[in-house]
């Protein structure tokens, strides 16, 4: 059996549909899950990158590309109210769910994600926020420093592997980024001899041509 963690955050729309996606993705295989939270702004600023919603053609394409996957993967989605937005609530209320020096559940995870992207709500909408609280009904109170804590802990961990965005599967110390990386890792699963030879680490390695000046 193999152990994968998927690194994800609530604003991702690809993170949510990699996450409903991922049981039938990798069904007939042997494996376990950690879903592992992390802060995405946090790798960002860490890599020097903007996100998809902070370039307006690019988020116009992102919103349309990622409906059209539900679509064609008959995964039930709708835009929140905002977005971006701050996913900091939802993050630490999945985190001070789980037990102590573990991860959150995936039902924890997946109320916390549909709470996001299925109904078009406002994610931030204290009502709504409190009404998931009472349902999940954590251990620890989310505001608590051990929870923030928490978080900022497991974002720093993900940097230091190399983890750039999300979602992010990681499995044997390879990452492996993105909603359309699951075939991949369902063909590393099933021993694909492309991930043993010199193609995996070959295919990475592309001297650059040309360094940006900043």
């Amino acid at each position: 059996m193999k152990h994968l963690t998927f690194h994800f955050d609530v604003v991702s729309p690809f993170a949510y549909l990699a996450f409903e996606r991922l049981p039938q993705a990798l069904e007939g295989l042997s494996y376990s899950v950690d879903y592992q939270p992390v802060l995405f702004a946090g790798l960002l600023s860490h890599w020097g990158q903007k996100g998809p919603a902070e370039i307006e053609p690019k988020r116009a394409w992102t919103f349309r590309h990622v409906h059209w996957l539900a679509h064609r993967h008959r995964i039930a989605m709708h835009t929140p109210a905002q977005h971006p937005f701050n996913p900091l609530a939802l993050l630490r209320l999945a985190l001070a769910c789980a037990p102590p020096g573990r991860t959150p559940s995936r039902h924890v995870c997946e109320q916390a994600l549909r709470h996001v992207w299925c109904g078009g709500g406002d994610a931030n909408d204290p009502a709504r926020l409190a009404a998931l609280t009472a349902q999940l009904a954590p251990r620890l109170d989310p505001a608590s420093d051990v929870v923030k804590q928490a978080l900022k802990e497991a974002t720093a961990r993900a940097v230091a592997k190399g983890v750039f965005g999300v979602p992010t599967i990681e499995v044997d110390g390879r990452l492996f980024w993105g909603f359309d990386a699951l075939e991949m890792v369902a063909a590393y699963l099933r021993g694909d001899p492309w991930f043993d030879g010199p193609a995996w680490d070959g295919a990475a390695v592309a001297p650059p041509g040309v360094t940006r000046k900043t």
